[in-house]
């Protein structure tokens, strides 16, 4: 099954004209809206094209960050912030667990699976790095300080700061658009779910994967598992092998076209809807099925004398950690709404992180 491709363009061009929209206007943008929760209702995920985020962005951004993950792991860590729950900095690898090693939930339902749709089991904690970058204004008081905290920078890279603001402000536009239009798709406000978002925690996440190292099959990079916030995207990564499950169950290999961006469901979302749109699941591993092409990958790689560093060019747009986590307007009735109690947004990122290991908790032998 082929991902749904939507263009963003129009529903920018008519939201951004202001007064009222003629009325074939009005049919394209309720068309384009319906398209957006539509997929995210049903597959979890999306594929947009969105004029202010070009290649060019996406490849100065991971030019950059081949460079840092290829520096010695002594001076990377001289970033690391494990008291901030390494929610800025970076995170080394063998640091973050995998949540279906930890949620028996979750295994219970793997081993009902195909076997054709099962994840690839994971042995230990993942063996990535990642980078986090907060990304956007941050509230001057907040209950969840550590969530908040300031950007950490590494020596000898001028450009860094400019960089990742740069690309990680227009990926939050992109997520603000498909926001609004997922909103007005689901029948709430337009702003029912950016008005929750101003001064997140929005983070500019990149892994980076040594497949120098680990480029071999069944390395599991990041194993299965939801991703904790509202809305991730990612943008083009030069190595195959992210993995996602639709609703149905199906296992899909995502190839992301150039100039695309994905979008996928965290369990903010699922939480706004009651339930009626799942966080979605995925996971990064060099299987038989994208062996071939990431081998391939890396033989081009080396003999072009490019990075063997797999990186991900991913963002985590978040619910701002003060506001509160509830199904919206009508979802408040939804059939499994009980099921998400009200909450602070940063009470529940709490919980997961300690789940996962990168807040306190050790991870199991």
């Amino acid at each position: 099954m082929e991902l749904a491709i939507v263009d963003l363009t129009p529903y920018l061009a008519i939201r951004d004209q202001g007064g009222s929209p003629a009325e074939a206007e009005e049919e394209k943008l309720a068309a384009l809206c319906a398209a957006v929760s539509g997929s995210l209702r049903e597959t979890g995920a999306l594929l947009v094209k969105d004029p202010r985020c070009s290649a060019e962005d996406n490849d100065r951004f991971i030019d950059m960050m081949e460079r840092y993950f290829e520096c010695p792991d002594s001076f990377k860590r001289l970033q690391e912030r494990p008291h901030l729950h390494y929610q800025v900095g970076v995170t080394p690898e063998g640091v973050e667990v995998p949540r279906s090693l930890v949620d028996e939930h979750m295994q219970e339902k793997v081993l009902k699976m195909p076997e054709l749709f099962r994840p690839t089991t994971p042995k230990g904690p993942d063996p990535k790095w990642r980078y986090m970058w907060r990304v956007g204004p941050r509230p001057s008081i907040t209950r969840f300080q550590e969530l908040n905290s300031e950007p950490v920078i590494p020596e000898g890279f001028p450009d860094w700061k400019q960089t990742m603001d740069s690309w990680g402000l227009k990926m939050i536009s992109a997520i603000e658009a498909v926001a609004e239009m997922a909103a007005i798709g689901f029948g709430l406000s337009k702003d029912a779910f950016t008005s929750l978002m101003k001064q997140g925690p929005h983070l500019l996440a990149p892994t980076g994967s040594d497949l120098q190292y680990h480029g071999v099959e069944g390395t599991v990079f990041a194993g299965y598992h939801y991703d904790l916030n509202f809305l991730t995207i990612h943008g083009r990564s030069r190595f195959p092998g992210l993995n996602i499950w639709l609703r149905n169950g199906q296992k899909v290999e995502v190839k992301v076209p150039v100039g695309c961006l994905l979008i996928q469901t965290g369990k903010q979302l699922e939480w706004l809807t009651g339930g009626e749109c799942l966080a979605g699941m995925h996971e990064v591993v060099v299987t038989s099925r994208v062996t071939s092409r990431t081998l391939e990958a890396i033989k081009q790689a080396r003999q072009q004398n490019h990075s063997l560093w797999r990186v991900s060019s991913t963002l985590f747009a978040h619910i701002a950690s003060d506001a509160t986590l509830k199904p919206l307007g009508h979802f408040a009735d939804a059939t499994l709404a009980a099921n998400y109690p009200t909450m602070f947004a940063g009470e529940y990122v709490e919980q997961e992180l300690s789940a996962i290991n990168l807040k306190g908790k050790k991870s199991p032998s």
